[in-house]
Parts: C-alpha cells; sequence; structure tokens
C-alpha cells in the first residue's frame, strides 16, 4: 500500500493499526521538508476478519451470521417506523429459532442418539465401551443406567456448548467491539435520516447485545432442561407414579413454558438505540436471566434422577417432532417477514433493489434452510458412526431425513440454474468479443486474447445475477422445506418407508433421494469440517474464508448475538479518531481512499464525522462495492439517496471500476452526480497486444492492482489539489487553541487483506 517496505506502526495494535513509511514517521514535526508533499498512511484491519486461526471456527457461527444479514436488508422506507420494527422483530425471532435448533441439535446427539437409544440397547451400548457405564445390559443397572440419570450426564454437552457460546460472544464483544465512537454535540446542518450509519450510536451496540445474549443463553439451557425434564415428566404422568413426581413434572413443563415466554419478551422488546450512544445496561436481566435458566436446568437435573427403577427406554427419545415445530415456526417467520418487506419496499420502490425488497427474507430463508442441514448433517453422521449398517437404533428424527432427502431435488434445481447461466454467460463472452475490438482501435486482432478478456467481463457480470440465484433458490428451498415437513407430519416416516407399496417409479426415488440426501448432508458435514481444519492451519485458506467475513460481520450484531463479531464496530471508531484527531490537530485536510470492502469503512467512517470536518476531506474508491453489493442488498444503509448524501458532504468524491472486475462497479448517482463521482470504466488490460510500453503481455487485473492503472495517480493527484495549501501542517499550539498558521494534506487507505 504504501510502495516502500520499510514501515512502521504510529498507532494502534497487533489487530488493527495505522502504518507509515519510516521516512515519514515524523512529518509533522518537519512541515518544511513536505512543502507540496502528501503523507501517505495505511490503515490495516486484516487481523480483524483473518487473523489466528481460532477463526476457522466461526465457520459453525456461520447461520447466525447469514440471518444477521437479513436484518440489515430490509427496503427504503419513508415513514412506516412501526412496520421498520416490526420487520426487526421478525429477524430477532427468528434468530432465537437458530439458537433453539443448534442447542435442540446437540441434545438430539449426545441425549437421543448416545444416551437414549445406544446406550439402552446392548448391541450398541458392547460396540462403544465409552457408554458401557450407562447401559444397564453393560453395568449391571448401575446407578447411572437409569434414563433419566444417563439424560442428566449427557445434556452436559448441550449445555456446555451454550455456555461456551455465551463466553465467545461476551469476550469477541469486549475485543472487537467495545470500542466507543467518538463523543459529540449533532452541528445544526447534521442530517442522519438518509442513513443510520452517521448516527452516533450506530456503530456501538452495548445493550441490546447484552439483552441478546442474555435471552438466547437461557433458550439454549431452557432447550436442555426441557429435553431432560419433559421426558421424566411424561413417564410420570404416563407410569402413575408418586403423586410428588407428578406435580413436581407439571410444575417443571409450566415454568419451562414461563423462561420460554420471558425470553421471547425480551427479544420483542427493544431494538438498536442508534441516536445515541447507549452506555446503559440492563444489569439485572443480563446476569439473573441465564442464572435463573441455568438454575432451573439444575432442579431439573435433580427432578429426572429421581428413582424410577421401571422407566426403560425405548424408541426415540419423546418430543420427536421438536424439530417439526421448529421449522413451522421458521416458515411461518420467513412468510410474514416477506409480506413486511413487501409494504416497505412499496412505498418507495427502486428497481435496483434486490429482489424488489426480498432479499431480507431470501436470506433468512437460507439462514434456517443452513442450520437445519448443519443438524441434520451432524445427527445423521453420528447415528452412521454409532450404529453402523446394523439398524439397532432408529436414528435421527424423522423430519431430519426428509430433510435431507429434499437436497437432491434442490441440487437438481440449482444445476439446470447453473447450466442457465453459464448459457447467458457465453452470449455475453460472445457480444463482449466486438466490445473489446472497439475498445482497443488500430490494434492487430488476436482471437485468443479478445476471446480471454471478453470471458473476464462476462464471468465478472455474474455478480449482477447474484440476485436471481439467491432469489430462487430461497424459493425453491422453502417450498422443498414446507413438502418435508408435511411429508414428515403425515406420514411419521421416513421417505422411503412411506413410499412403500407405491408405484415402484414413486418407491425407487424415494429410496434413492433419501439415501443419496443421506449421503449428501453427511458429505457436507465432513467438507465443512475439513475446510475449518484447512483454514485453522492455512492462512491462505484462512484469508479466502476472511473474505466471507468481509460481507457478513461488517454489520453490528444486531438480531443474533451468537454471529462472528462485527469487525467494524473497531475499524469505523479507529477511523474516525484518526481523521478528527489529525485535522483538529494540524488543521489539515485529507484523502481518504479505499478498495473493495475498505472503500465500504471509508463511507463508514466518512459518515460518523461531524458535517464540518466531513467538508476536509476527499474520497477516492477503486474496486468498490458501494453501490453494486451493498447498494442492491443494503438499500437502507447504502441506497441512492444515502450515497448522494455522501457525495454532496464530502468534498469530493471519484471512484474507479473495471469492467473485469466481479466485486467492484460504478456508484451510479442519479443525475449529473454520477458523472462527477464515477471515471468511465479503466481499460483492462491496460495494453491490448506487445507496446513499447508493456513489451511483454499486460495482465488482466480485474479487482486488483488499481494503483497499476496511471488513473489512480492522476485521481489522486487532483483530489489533493483541491485541498489548498499542500503543506504539512505542524501541531497547533496548546496555548490559546490558535493554529500554527499551516494547513496541509494527507492521504491515508483503509485495507483488509488486499485492500488499501
Amino acid at each position: 500500500m504504501l510502495g516502500d517496505p520499510r514501515t512502521v506502526r504510529i498507532t494502534g495494535d497487533a489487530t488493527a493499526a495505522v502504518y507509515r513509511r519510516v521516512d515519514d514517521a515524523d512529518a509533522e514535526a518537519r512541515p518544511e521538508d513536505y512543502r507540496g508533499k502528501p503523507v501517505p498512511e495505511a490503515y490495516v484491519w486484516c487481523n480483524l476478519t483473518s487473523g489466528n486461526g481460532a477463526r476457522a471456527l466461526w465457520l459453525l457461527l456461520l447461520p447466525f451470521m447469514v440471518v444477521n444479514l437479513a436484518h440489515w436488508m430490509r427496503p427504503t422506507t419513508r415513514g412506516r417506523h412501526r412496520t421498520v420494527r416490526l420487520y426487526g422483530l421478525l429477524v430477532r425471532l427468528a434468530a432465537l429459532t437458530l439458537t433453539v435448533l443448534l442447542v435442540a441439535a446437540a441434545c438430539e446427539v449426545a441425549l437421543d442418539l448416545a444416551a437414549w437409544q445406544c446406550a439402552g440397547t446392548r448391541a450398541c451400548a458392547e460396540r462403544h465401551s465409552w457408554l458401557g457405564f450407562l447401559s444397564p445390559a453393560g453395568s449391571g443397572d448401575g446407578w447411572w443406567t437409569q434414563p433419566g440419570r444417563r439424560l442428566g450426564i449427557a445434556c452436559l454437552v448441550p449445555a456446555v456448548l451454550t455456555g461456551l457460546l455465551w463466553y465467545l460472544s461476551n469476550r469477541t464483544w469486549s475485543a472487537y467491539e467495545s470500542q466507543q465512537p467518538m463523543s459529540r454535540n449533532a452541528e445544526p446542518e447534521e442530517e442522519t435520516g438518509r442513513t443510520g450509519l452517521g448516527r452516533p450510536g450506530f456503530w456501538y451496540g452495548r445493550r441490546l447485545v447484552a439483552r441478546l445474549r442474555a435471552a438466547h443463553t437461557a433458550a439454549g439451557f431452557l432447550t436442555v432442561a426441557a429435553a431432560v425434564g419433559t421426558s421424566a415428566a411424561r413417564y410420570d404422568r404416563r407410569s402413575g407414579g408418586p403423586a410428588v413426581l407428578e406435580a413436581l413434572g407439571l410444575l417443571l413443563d409450566a415454568t419451562l413454558v414461563v423462561g420460554a415466554v420471558v425470553v421471547v419478551w425480551v427479544v420483542c422488546r427493544r431494538g438498536r438505540t442508534e441516536r445515541r450512544l447507549d452506555r446503559e445496561l440492563d444489569a439485572t436481566l443480563v446476569r439473573w436471566l441465564p442464572a435463573g435458566s441455568l438454575i432451573l436446568l439444575a432442579l431439573t437435573l435433580l427432578y429426572a434422577g429421581w428413582s424410577r427403577p421401571s422407566w426403560q427406554s425405548a424408541g426415540r427419545l419423546p418430543g420427536d417432532m421438536t424439530f417439526g415445530g421448529i421449522a413451522l415456526v421458521q416458515g411461518l417467520l420467513v412468510i410474514a417477514l416477506a409480506l413486511v418487506a413487501r409494504v416497505l419496499y412499496r412505498t418507495h420502490p427502486d428497481t435496483r433493489t434486490a429482489l424488489r425488497g426480498q432479499a431480507g427474507p431470501a436470506v433468512a430463508t437460507l439462514a434456517c434452510a443452513l442450520g437445519g442441514v448443519m443438524s441434520g448433517g451432524v445427527a445423521q453422521r453420528v447415528a452412521d458412526w454409532l450404529d453402523g449398517t446394523r439398524d439397532t437404533v432408529l436414528g435421527p428424527p424423522v423430519l431430519l431425513t426428509w430433510q435431507a432427502s429434499v437436497i437432491p431435488p434442490l441440487l437438481i434445481v440449482l444445476l439446470a440454474l447453473g447450466v442457465w447461466l453459464a448459457w447467458r454467460t457465453w452470449q455475453r463472452r460472445h457480444a463482449e468479443m466486438s466490445t473489446v475490438e472497439l475498445d482497443y482501435p488500430g490494434e492487430p486482432k488476436d482471437t485468443s486474447r479478445t476471446r480471454r478478456i471478453a470471458s473476464t467481463r462476462a464471468m465478472a457480470a455474474l455478480t449482477d445475477r447474484a440476485p436471481l440465484l439467491i432469489g430462487i433458490t430461497s424459493a425453491v428451498t422453502l417450498l422443498f422445506g414446507a413438502g418435508a415437513l408435511a411429508g414428515a407430519l403425515t406420514t411419521k416416516d421416513v421417505p422411503a418407508e412411506a413410499a412403500d407399496g407405491t408405484y415402484a417409479f414413486v418407491q425407487g426415488g424415494a429410496e434413492t433421494a433419501q439415501a443419496l440426501g443421506s449421503w449428501l448432508i453427511g458429505f457436507g458435514f465432513i467438507l465443512f469440517v475439513t475446510w475449518g481444519r484447512r483454514a485453522y492451519k492455512d492462512p491462505s485458506a484462512r484469508r479466502t474464508i476472511g473474505i466471507l467475513w468481509d460481507v457478513g460481520t461488517f454489520w453490528p450484531r444486531a438480531a443474533h448475538p451468537f454471529a462472528p463479531p462485527c469487525y467494524a464496530e473497531r475499524a469505523v471508531p479507529d477511523l474516525t479518531w484518526r481523521m478528527v484527531t489529525w485535522t483538529r490537530t494540524t488543521g489539515g485536510r485529507l484523502v481518504l481512499s479505499g478498495h473493495s470492502q475498505g472503500s465500504v469503512l471509508a463511507a463508514a467512517a466518512a459518515w460518523q464525522l461531524k458535517p464540518s470536518v466531513r467538508k476536509r476531506v476527499a474520497l477516492l474508491t477503486y474496486g468498490s462495492p458501494l453501490e453494486r453489493l451493498y447498494g442492491r442488498w443494503f438499500p437502507a444503509h447504502f441506497g441512492p439517496a444515502a450515497l448522494s448524501s455522501l457525495h454532496h458532504e464530502v468534498d469530493c468524491w471519484r471512484n474507479l471500476h473495471r469492467r473485469t472486475d466481479p466485486i467492484g462497479g460504478p456508484v451510479r448517482l442519479p443525475g449529473d452526480c454520477g458523472e462527477q463521482v464515477d471515471r468511465d470504466a479503466l481499460r483492462d488490460p491496460l495494453a491490448y497486444g506487445r507496446t513499447a510500453e508493456h513489451p511483454l503481455p499486460a495482465p488482466i487485473l480485474g479487482h486488483s492492482d488499481y494503483q497499476a492503472d496511471p488513473a489512480f495517480a492522476e485521481e489522486r493527484e487532483r483530489l489533493l489539489a483541491r485541498l489548498r495549501p499542500p503543506d504539512v501542517p505542524a501541531p497547533r499550539t496548546r496555548g490559546g487553541g490558535e493554529e500554527s498558521g499551516r494547513t496541509g494534506d494527507r492521504t491515508q487507505g483503509s485495507s483488509g487483506r488486499s485492500s488499501s
């Protein structure tokens, strides 16, 4: 970024810091040496997304991250404040169901498959000696062999998982998101209604995250308590045992219902407070809600562990339709979210908005489906490992098998969509062939070279097809998911057995889908774990995963507290503090340049400045997804109105892009503003054939190395020329607050792994 291998960190830490060249480290102390020259700085934040190997474990939190994105994808609207709040509420409830689903999947593995089915079956327990002390046949009816006690010791697995999620959420918030933005009073001309990113409390959601963390932790412990306690309570009601135990079982069920109501109330009570820094904390709620649910779990274990000599485990653990209930609630929430998004979109329609405002519901659908696939994959692999091919245990719930069986037809739909996209890409490449030749007039024709450039442009255009791909995938997923739920509820059997006795074609298709789906979901789970393991050891693979986190963890955790941490809650205050303190100390001006995700951080940081400071900043963005990705998918915060206001509020803004870039694109501001911001698409490659300036073939750069284009230096010099005079300022004097009489310019970059 700085064009010099000798750099020094001038502020920051090992996670994120500002660097200068060694020769420029004390530039403010030597203003006479920098007369007419800027001082370049680089802000490097790559360790926030792809630092140590533990970040690979964040892959397990992928459904939580995806549903959190759905919160920020609401359409642009005018008025409708209650409808906006309803949209956020529905997303938070969908996020809560994902936490319950994850813990329920852990309960299915530990309580049902291992402690209830395998330990309760002689043949399975004999093959797994580590379950011997839980097996009635293997340990001679020892103390731990009663079903309630087996469930009690097995529930440590989901309980520890819930506690680990709480710990990681609390720890990552302290490490990444506890940076308070600069406290400031609003200026008279300040307008933050066009986008929430300019509000003082946008990048500091301590109170909401703490409340959601408490609620989700309590939901996890309550799910574990329900898996253990309701089974014992059901047995006490059916067996006609002691009246005390039956009464305790009824009391336990009622307490679990009350706890669930309290958790839902906490999630529904309030959303984010962005107009001010919300430093308050609901200490009683945050402390006692998880603690109370943990105490209830401990009491449940005492109740379930009471001696019941005649209680035997048979079949699956009661509560088999828990997954069906979760899937039904998720489907209803997604449908309601789609209706609310439609109402919001109709108040302020924009054809550039992805999926006509349905991006949030579509992404929420994919988050729920991803959670279901991961849950089913874990349960299926553990069942196969415990039982093999001997059929000594019944395996996971019927619904999970149905969900796995719809994966093959879903893949067929996606394959057909992929073929169609390939055909459209081939057509676009053919059309680009003539365009490439027009872009390089007077050059000798080289069909191979032309085809390569045209193919790169056509492939880069696939990014604009993403809404179609996401929309079709989510719609088909919702349709097939509803079919799987209906099949499980009506037949109460796996697809192969449900189709037994029907037409041979139907029976064969059901058996094939079930077998292939089970294999695919297991293979996907193994591939997922392998990818995470490789990313843990391989920094290059970790950087690849970090690209996913660039977009997914840019947004604050407004819907799910267990999602990977938001790096922007550290990076945006860093940039804001650096810009404000530099301009305040020196009275100077600066050019803020950003590549790729760095351009998004640059815009977010500029919105956080006072209008008087923002007018001292010029923006240079290149390879920027500000409109192509963020403007289309997050229109409420990066829509045309928000980007137009940013253009008018900074000193100047120029944007560079290429047609071969699959990520960056033009900002597309309406009217004359578009020409003022967007430069015509840069030529890529710089030279078609061999020339005196390029004696060797010039590479196709795509999304990288914008600094290699002369247009970059040209636009940077133009922006610097606007910020006069060009002298590097000395620090202001301490005594009366007067400036030293010098003003100056500075360039600053914001960087990820390839951003600058």
